[in-house]
């Protein structure tokens, strides 16, 4: 599995019944959306409205007691070493950079500093873009 399968797994996975289900209604909803801003009747943009609670993750909770239960204090809303840890991932350079590549980074892999800020801000955007609810403090 991907690093940022891993983190997918271990954040949206965490609800067992609501991992099966929020994958294909994920899919469901964008289409649904889609389809809504392209004029389609409005029963279609109600049912992704009412789909749309049932996939919804609290990120900040689960993450919360992962980092709680690491026994480390760490700044995950801020820092992708720390969501790493406490999601019990390998947050090393090397493991770093593969999630960079993953993801489509094209910045200087060399430069972590800027390099782990655009992490934290791509795998928060990807949950948030996948039923993650996020706090309104690291909302991209």
């Amino acid at each position: 599995m991907s690093i940022f399968g891993k983190i997918m797994s271990a954040i949206l996975g965490s609800s067992a019944s609501a991992t099966p289900a929020s994958a294909p209604s994920a899919s469901g909803g964008a289409a649904a959306s889609t389809g809504s801003a392209a004029g389609s009747s409005s029963t279609t943009a109600s049912s992704a409205a009412t789909a749309a609670p049932a996939q919804t993750i609290d990120v900040a909770s689960i993450m919360d007691k992962a980092a709680a239960a690491s026994g480390e204090k760490l700044e995950w809303r801020t820092s992708i070493v720390d969501l790493m840890k406490a999601l019990k991932i390998d947050s090393s350079l090397a493991a770093r950079k593969e999630l960079a590549k993953e993801l489509g980074y094209t910045g200087d892999v060399n430069d972590s500093a800027s390099m782990n800020v655009w992490l934290h801000k791509q795998v928060m955007a990807k949950l948030a873009a996948n039923g993650g609810k996020l706090p309104p403090e690291i909302k991209h």
